[in-house]
């Protein structure tokens, strides 16, 4: 059913018989319903399939994270996660097997000061995330709240916890589950301000064995 927003003279939002209804940059637009193709797939168009769904089966766990980070830069009408989405799709290589470069996944984008120098190492059942303090260098206050998220691809799952602590802290133990140990994961960091009103670009830090 289309729902008319403003009236008789507004556009619609939904779908009304054959039309379909939406809103694209603050324009109504109003298509037609696409009628599924007889034709079969081409090898291109199931590569594009097969792409989307690694980039989404990634992302989708961390969801909650993607919702801080990206919130403040998703347009209108654009969820934070498909605004995520679209940031990291040039993460997954256009070739099969369409693995993940995750060098390139983004967290979070914002104006305040990534953690300063941050590096992670390996500990017993743990990562640990150390920082330097930039306070004073313009967008970073000591009150701004850390967030660090690993990701275990022999496993498959995601450990991370956001505005965990302080930026003034310095440094966060993150622990792991017993079965990460032996396993190589790959680390990141970002941060938000107090109030939650701005955050910061997510660093990568690389990859480390647990201990």
């Amino acid at each position: 059913m289309g729902i008319q927003h403003l009236g008789a003279f507004g556009g619609f939002q939904g779908k009304a018989g054959a039309l379909v209804g939406h809103r694209v940059n603050g324009q109504n637009v109003i298509t037609g319903v696409p009628y599924p193709s007889t034709k079969p797939p081409t090898q291109s168009q199931l590569d594009v399939r097969s792409i989307f769904r690694v980039m989404i089966d990634f992302i989708r766990p961390i969801n909650s994270f993607l919702q801080v980070g990206f919130k403040h830069v998703k347009k209108e009408k654009q969820s934070a996660f498909n605004y995520a989405f679209r940031e990291n799709y040039d993460a997954v290589a256009k070739v099969f097997p369409f693995a993940i470069d995750y060098t390139k996944i983004v967290l979070s984008k914002g104006h305040l000061d990534t953690p300063y120098i941050p590096e992670v190492a390996s500990a017993a059942g743990a990562v640990v995330f150390e920082w330097l303090a930039n306070v004073g260098m313009g967008g970073g206050a000591a009150t701004d709240r850390i967030s660090v998220l690993v990701y275990n691809p022999a496993k498959d799952a995601f450990v991370g916890l956001m505005q965990v602590v302080p930026r003034s802290a310095l440094t966060y133990t993150l622990a792991l589950p017993a079965d990460f140990t032996g396993d190589m994961v790959s680390c990141w960091i970002s941060a938000v301000s107090a109030d939650g009103k701005v955050v910061s670009d997510s660093a990568y830090l690389g990859q480390v064995t647990v201990a």
